[in-house]
């Protein structure tokens, strides 16, 4: 995707730095190289004590355009904030569970290794995808066949080493397979 530079828009948003004690971790599909217009910079957070998260989001970002901060009713109610720096919008997403335990987190990180493992072909098939207005998890469990919530699916998948991944990754090939 063209247009504003999104490591750019992360530096000059500070984010990394403002919220360091909550251990951000950019995601999502502008480092996957998978972004279109629309997207946003995602940053995940470990928040365990979500009123602490909030009062930090506002004191932190609040003077960014379009500040927007809610939370969640249900599970152990993550907090999230949306603004714009330098034209791209960001989410911050702040829950309990650490980072590395977080569904963004896993599905960030197995959608990685899946680009990893099927490169330039692979990243060419989940690009028509997502630019037919496919949300991430969607566009590659379209582009691997799978079935059911694509969220889920990529859960299960996170759990499979790398042989597994690319068994799924075969034409024809299945979860478990």
């Amino acid at each position: 995707m063209r247009g504003p530079d999104w490591q750019a828009a992360l530096a000059a948003s500070g984010i990394l730095l403002r919220l360091a004690r909550f251990d951000p971790h950019v995601a999502g599909t502008f480092p996957l190289g998978l972004a279109v217009p629309g997207s946003d910079i995602d940053v995940l957070c470990h928040a365990p004590d979500p009123d602490l998260f909030a009062a930090a989001l506002w004191a932190e970002c609040g003077r960014f355009e379009h500040f927007a901060m809610w939370q969640w009713r249900k599970a152990d109610r993550p907090v999230v904030a949306t603004f714009s720096v330098e034209g791209l919008p960001f989410e911050i997403f702040g829950q309990a569970r650490p980072v590395a335990g977080q569904h963004g987190w896993r599905h960030f990180t197995v959608e990685q290794r899946l680009l990893g493992l099927g490169g330039t072909a692979f990243r060419d098939a989940v690009l028509p995808a997502r630019r037919a207005g496919a949300k991430t998890e969607p566009a590659f469990a379209q582009v691997l066949g799978l079935e059911g919530d694509p969220y889920r699916a990529m859960l299960d998948l996170a759990e499979m080493d790398d042989a597994g991944l690319l068994e799924v990754m075969k034409p024809g090939g299945s979860p478990g397979a």
